[in-house]
């Protein structure tokens, strides 16, 4: 009778995840932004698969780590073993039937854009379950299981359609606010990210002698529109995040110059075909979304 070979042993598949994830990266650090987990615990599992394999993965140096030449040959095959693995998941979520759509979004869009219209989706498309996720950068389709991302995109050269930057307040706050020169005697409010938007609509709307970096920097550009609509300062607004409070009056655009960022609040399909069967549907509708805002009555381009 014919005895089948033994199948070869392997190491821990989130040492494997760990390392594959690391070389990729080119950093621990960001590896466990990544994996959702911390640097010390990416650091921990390539040190036990060095141990199982019995010899270095990376070169430590001063600076940093440095693949070793084993290490840059097998990295090819271990990403596309776990993008293999992606796939295969999720072709097996997707005969499950019935899923929830994936939705991966920057934090700022994800709670200042999306989350509002979360109610409307689900009247638009009945039955429908979803899964919001916050992400700083756009999921990687091969590895990543979404169905769609939201993100700002640069605009092509000449492309119309840009989101736009200008100033909102409070209405209180507003009125003494006659021209952009007034913004000198105001905290100005910033979002660390966007840190250059003042200094971007200062340059080219706003009068010279007015300090674009004077004023608090929130993380988290949710926390400076906040102190916006508290009436604590002035904040630079992208129209994509703050139109819906200038269409209720809780915000209000004293001048009336906007200046076009260059990008737009993008739709974009992530998943091929292991997509959601909806996936194509709900972009559509997010994208007229997209398009239904506008600027402020009062406001030009510039």
């Amino acid at each position: 009778m014919p005895v089948e070979p033994p199948a070869p042993r392997l190491p821990s598949l989130n040492a494997l995840r760990a390392f594959e994830a690391a070389a990729r990266c080119g950093s621990f650090t960001r590896a466990a932004a990544e994996l959702g987990v911390t640097a010390g615990a990416v650091t921990q599992q390539i040190r036990q698969l060095e141990a199982w394999l019995g010899f270095p993965l990376f070169e430590r140096l001063p600076q940093g780590v440095r693949l070793t030449v084993a290490s840059q040959a097998a990295l090819p095959d271990l990403t596309r073993g776990f993008a293999t693995l992606a796939e295969a998941v999720a072709q097996l979520r997707a005969r499950q039937g019935s899923r929830a759509l994936r939705i991966a979004a920057l934090p700022c869009i994800a709670q200042l854009w999306l989350s509002p219209r979360l109610v409307a989706l689900q009247q638009a498309f009945p039955g429908l379950e979803f899964a919001v996720s916050a992400m700083e950068e756009p999921p990687d389709g091969r590895r990543a299981l979404h169905d769609l991302a939201l993100f700002y995109q640069p605009l092509q050269e000449g492309a119309a359609g840009s989101d736009g930057l200008t100033p909102v307040c409070a209405p209180a706050l507003a009125k003494s606010l006659a021209d952009p020169a007034a913004l000198s005697g105001v905290t100005l409010l910033h979002d660390a990210v966007w840190h250059r938007d003042w200094a971007r609509w200062l340059n080219v709307a706003g009068p010279s002698g007015v300090d674009a970096g004077r004023g608090p920097a929130f993380s988290l550009y949710s926390l400076a529109l906040d102190a916006a609509l508290a009436g604590s300062g002035v904040l630079i607004g992208r129209l994509s995040l703050v139109a819906a409070h200038l269409a209720d009056g809780r915000l209000v655009a004293p001048f009336d110059r906007v200046l076009p960022t260059g990008d737009r609040l993008s739709v974009m399909r992530v998943a091929g075909g292991r997509a959601h069967p909806l996936r194509d549907a709900v972009a559509e509708w997010l994208g007229a979304a997209d398009r239904q805002m506008s600027a402020p009555q009062s406001a030009a381009r510039i």
